[in-house]
């Protein structure tokens, strides 16, 4: 069935895992088209157009899931604000080991050219059994040709989402959801920045739109612009390794190019690669990184001291004990300001935040000197406030209870003028001067879109501090109002109207994910200074002179792509370029045509013109040039195949190139052909007959393993090898009765072809034509393997095409390489592993294992190569269709047949009387039963007692979902998803009885971010025994002596019975055992005692749910 209706209010989920893509198969020029059958009918109920916001909910129920053997799946198709929308999932994931899921123009093949349409979605997973673990992921696109899906590569593991014990499959039947929200559109292809608002925008290099909200915002403060063109830089400075120059060239384009800029000069001289560039990172923490570096550059110049001038503020940490004369004061500079957003609802509350003066007493009492521990009062006062005000909002907190980061959407307000002299000088300490007035004015809001783990930054800067406001959006900059820049970036909840007004539907809300997260003031006394003229006189002139030679450069390029059409480019190769590039840049063929004189000639001038450009160019007369027309073999060589005719060169360029390549009429490739006399003086060339045959030779030094070109000659077809012994031996430099060997390089795509000559046999017998390549080198006869590793041509090609240098990495420090090897492509995997035990030293090469390389996430693959599972190098690095030249190694305690043959598990073993966890790594033969790992993890732990009984738990967000049975096989048993903890049975429970049951009891709290009611456990949860008609107040004092918990912190527990989440708080006089009346009930995790009260405990040294490859990599400038 499927529906479509206005949705509940979302359910609060945990954050965006990965980065939104739009679903491309990780093809970089766009989405692919689908291998599917086009979707004749829908049963979508179509939803009423609403005016501003049209929306709607569509739910896809998927049976037979688990069978689906389709890469990818499209939904029949719904209608939301007049649009044809569906869902498309690859159940298998997209070349990731997660659900992909993505929301789809249906209609994106047949809609007129550069159309465009905006929505805000979400997609989710619907949880069958627990609704409140639906997963759920927001996002919002403008849909257009170029990118007609988008949503999420990663959205759920597909581990967790085909466990049947999870929810999300029931009876194999998966719901999927999309609501969707559709906004007016703005053509985003057609639009003119620096017409529309005078301003370019930046580039996006991947992921590096945070770093173009940041510049933008730092160029449009002009002090700081002017200070950046003052820093001393010369001619010589090259900008990918300066960055001064660099940040100045940005600049200088900023303000007079009329496109948009590249940043890639920038990042260059940052010391950043590509992979930095598709890193997202925190625009705070660049903003402190960049501002250090440049503060640090400007030291010695006549901008010294700038960055302190605009940002530098101070404030005062105070202490002072209430009842004796103590104090304390500490001055401190900051350059920027972290505030709360959670809890505040705006800067001042934020501000009245950051001055609080805490308490310390009772248990946090101040030890002063002389005087002991002392009730006292500490705070932090501000001394003075920067002319520039950067204002970080802490939208990123650590979430205790869940373990990780989140973001924190809630609604934050900030005004127009932010006066912090405001109540008489609350925020001021006594030291201030109060003659400045600390009023300021609204210069820019940045704003992050999206989740804890991606997203998008753009920024809304007013530069002149007027009325107008702009967005600046990577390349896109627009006119906007003040309501967009400030309301519209406070976050919290957006309502949108009701599609079916008539029905009593809940509101379709929605997080907005978008919201401020950096804020830019200036002071109102100082604005005439920060908002200063730059101009050129401001630029230094060598700067000015490179710019816009640049520029002059750059227009020219444009002219020859707009003139393209009138030219022809010609290739001219020369034996000077096969001399140059045979044996150091190719090995095969003759030349890289990139890489010769290119002539670029209009195509109605006669070819005759062209060879006096040639003449002028080379110094070979007109007459004395011959030309020969290149041709592609069907075994995908490139050999020069006839010389052109007189009636060709009586052509125009244009003709002739017709002529020469239809294929490829953009170019025409040509051999020179130039004779030498004794004299070494050019001659004309030898008049060429049917019988003649044009060679090329290539010379081979077996000891040295050299390749080089050491000529053409032309032979007769009917004349043989030995008979051309004199001429070859003068042409490799050899005795003329030297005893050589030749080959003929036939191919090396995909193998190497290059076969021995028969000496005896004629030229032509041995099918040789114009244009082939013989190798000539010495005898091989007598050589050994001792002398020469690759004694034959042949050997020796084989070698070059398949060599590939492996750089390996430790899997502990996998983002540095540590070693290089030359390993063969055609290395097999015993081959590959000697390499490298070799390298380390080590005796077993079994004891090395290795980890492919991911090359769209950069990181190792989750899944080691299993031992000789992989056939040769080649398969080790293929990853889809990208090659990598990475290998991860680790090596083991035992050898990886053996572990292979053995289940290893992680166990968290929990010490009966000592507040003490420690994790154990079990190995044992995957037939084993838990029976058998208990027995092993008892001779590992300290027990209590010698007889002491262990039981072994399934444990997952401080949940207890299963004790698993002795005799249950270990082979199954996950512990990358859920935590294996092991622990005594405690004697109370051996002994239940009849009326005795066992029941779960965990810690919990209430979030008050929550409008719900909405539990969040942590903690170690365990079982209790407990017994008929037994009250909570018995069961509490077994539980206090059980957790070692003080009398007055006890006194604030509170307790209940929780089913389902919804907590029933019980009276010391309930009688516990009552609420608890059926023993099996599938979920009894979902029904247990709960113990309510503030999570103080310490964070255990590991986690619950460790990510083998979890890395995150801090902003760097290495330059």
């Amino acid at each position: 069935m499927t529906l479509l209706t206005p949705p509940p209010p979302p359910i609060d989920q945990a954050e965006d895992e990965e980065m939104l893509v739009p679903h491309a198969d990780f093809v970089p020029e766009g989405p692919q088209p689908m291998e599917v059958a086009p979707v004749e009918a829908t049963n979508a109920v179509d939803a009423p157009a609403v005016e501003e916001t049209p929306s709607g909910r569509f739910t896809w129920a998927i049976p037979d899931f688990s069978k689906l053997n389709l890469k990818k799946q499209y939904s029949e198709v719904f209608n939301v604000g007049g649009y044809k929308w569906r869902v498309l999932i690859f159940p298998k994931g997209n070349n990731v080991d997660h659900l992909s899921m993505y929301l789809d123009v249906a209609d994106s093949t047949t809609l007129p050219y550069n159309w465009s349409r905006y929505a805000q979605f979400s997609l989710s997973i619907v949880n069958q059994i627990h609704s409140k673990f639906t997963v759920r992921k927001d996002t919002q696109h403008q849909f257009n040709s170029r990118e007609s899906d988008w949503g999420f590569t990663s959205f759920m593991p597909l581990s967790e989402l085909y466990d049947p014990g999870r929810g999300y499959l029931v009876n194999d039947t998966c719901i999927v959801e999309a609501d969707v929200a559709v906004r007016r559109v703005v053509d985003y292809w057609s639009h003119d920045s620096k017409k529309e608002t005078g301003f370019v925008g930046l580039k996006n290099q991947g992921a590096t739109c945070y770093m173009n909200s940041l510049l933008q915002t730092l160029y449009h403060i002009p002090y700081f612009r002017k200070a950046v063109y003052h820093m001393p830089t010369t001619e010589i400075d090259n900008p990918s390794a300066s960055i001064p120059l660099a940040l100045q060239s940005l600049f200088y384009k900023l303000q007079y190019c009329d496109t948009s800029v590249a940043t890639k000069e920038l990042t260059k001289s940052f010391g950043w690669d590509t992979y930095d560039s598709f890193m997202q990172h925190d625009v705070q923490e660049l903003n402190r990184v960049l501002c250090e570096k440049l503060e640090d550059k400007m030291k010695g110049t006549v901008v010294e001291g700038t960055i302190q001038k605009l940002f530098e503020g101070h404030h005062m940490n105070y202490l002072e004990c209430i009842n004796v004369d103590y104090k304390s004061a500490r001055k401190e500079s900051y350059y920027d300001l972290q505030l709360d957003v959670k809890g505040c609802k705006d800067i001042y509350a934020s501000f009245d935040k950051y001055v609080e003066v805490e308490r310390l007493e009772g248990d946090n009492k101040y030890h002063a000197e002389q005087y002991g521990l002392q009730d006292a009062r500490k705070g932090v006062l501000f001394i003075d406030f920067p002319p520039v005000l950067q204002l970080q909002l802490k939208r990123f907190e650590y979430d205790f209870v869940r373990d990780t980061m989140v973001k924190i959407n809630d609604r934050y307000e900030f005004p127009l003028e932010l006066d912090l002299d405001r109540e008489n000088g609350k925020y001021l300490s006594p030291d201030a001067d109060r003659s400045v007035r600390n009023l300021y004015t609204l210069h820019s809001v940045l704003v992050h879109s999206g989740g804890v783990h991606g997203g998008h930054y753009y920024a809304y800067i007013r530069p002149t501090l007027s009325d107008k406001w702009f967005k600046f959006d990577d390349e896109r900059v627009t006119k906007e109002d003040m309501k967009r820049a400030l309301e519209e970036q406070y976050g919290g909840e957006e309502e949108l109207p009701q599609t079916n007004p008539g029905f009593n539907n809940s509101p379709f809300k929605f997080t907005k994910y978008s919201n401020a997260y950096m804020l830019v003031y200036i002071r109102e006394s100082d604005k005439e200074k920060i908002i200063c003229n730059v101009d050129e006189k401001d630029i230094a002139e060598h700067l000015r002179i490179r710019l816009k030679k640049e520029q002059e450069e750059k227009e020219l390029k444009k002219k020859e792509k707009a003139e393209a059409h009138l030219y022809t480019i010609i290739k001219v190769a020369r034996d000077a370029d096969l001399v140059e590039q045979i044996g150091k840049e190719i090995y095969f063929d003759l030349v890289d045509h990139d890489k010769v004189r290119n002539f670029r000639i209009q195509k109605q001038l006669s070819f005759n013109t062209f060879k006096e450009e040639v003449a002028k160019e080379f110094g070979i007369p007109v007459q004395l040039q011959r030309f020969w027309l290149w041709a592609k073999r069907q075994n995908h060589t490139y050999r020069p195949n006839r010389p052109l005719t007189p009636q060709e060169e009586a052509q125009s360029v244009g003709q002739l190139r017709e002529v020469s390549n239809k294929a490829n009429n953009a170019e025409l490739k040509l051999f020179l052909e130039v004779a030498f006399g004794v004299d070494l003086r050019p001659i004309p060339p030898p008049e060429k007959i049917k019988e003649d045959i044009l060679l090329f030779f290539k010379l081979y030094d077996p000891l040295k393993e050299e390749l080089r070109y050491v000529g053409r000659l032309f032979v007769k077809g009917n004349s043989k090898p030995m008979e051309n012994f004199e001429k070859l031996n003068e042409m490799a430099g050899f005795a003329p009765d030297e005893e050589i060997e030749l080959f003929e390089e036939i191919k090396y795509d995909p193998h190497v072809m290059c076969e021995r000559i028969d000496m005896k046999l004629s030229f032509r017998d041995s099918q040789l034509e114009d244009g082939d390549i013989i190798c000539i080198q010495k005898s091989s006869q007598g050589q050994s393997s001792e002398e020469c590793r690759y004694p034959t041509v042949p050997a020796f090609l084989d070698y070059v095409h398949n060599r590939q240098m492996v750089r390996f990495r430790s899997l502990e420090k996998a983002k540095e390489d540590e070693f290089s090897l030359e390993l063969s492509k055609q290395n097999n995997y015993d081959e590959v592993v000697q390499s490298v035990a070799r390298h380390l030293g080590l005796e077993d090469p079994s004891k090395i294992r290795l980890t492919p390389h991911n090359c769209y996430s950069q990181q190792p693959k989750p899944q080691p190569i299993k031992y000789r599972g992989a056939e040769r190098l080649t398969d080790m690095l293929v990853h889809y269709n990208q090659i990598s030249d990475i290998l991860y190694y680790e090596v083991l305690d035992i050898p990886l047949p053996e572990l292979q043959g053995l289940k290893t598990l992680k166990i968290a073993f929990h010490h009966a009387t000592k507040d003490e966890v420690v994790i154990h790594t079990i190995r044992l033969p995957k037939q084993s039963t838990v029976g058998d790992v208990i027995s092993d993890l008892k001779t590992k732990v300290e027990l209590s007692h010698p007889d002491a009984e262990l039981r072994l738990l399934e444990v997952f967000y401080h949940k207890i979902y299963k004790i698993f049975p002795l005799h249950e096989k270990i082979e199954n048993i996950n512990d990358q998803y859920w935590t294996l903890r092991a622990e005594e049975i405690p004697e109370e429970e051996k002994n239940l009885g009849a009326l005795g049951r066992l029941i779960h009891v965990y810690h919990f709290m209430k979030d008050p971010a929550q409008n719900q009611v909405q539990v969040q456990n942590f903690g170690d949860p365990f079982f209790l025994a407990i017994h008929e008609g037994e009250t909570l107040e018995e069961v509490k004092i077994r539980i206090q002596k059980k957790l070692r918990v003080s009398d007055e912190e006890f006194s604030k527990w509170k307790f209940a019975f929780l089913s389902l989440g919804r907590p029933e708080y019980l009276q010391d006089s309930d009688i516990v055992s009552s609420r608890f009346q059926k023993r099996d009930v599938y979920g009894a995790w979902e029904q247990y005692l709960g113990l309510e009260h503030s999570d103080n405990t310490p964070k255990r040294s590991y986690a619950a749910n460790q990510n083998r490859h979890a890395y995150e990599k801090p902003v760097r400038i290495y330059n």
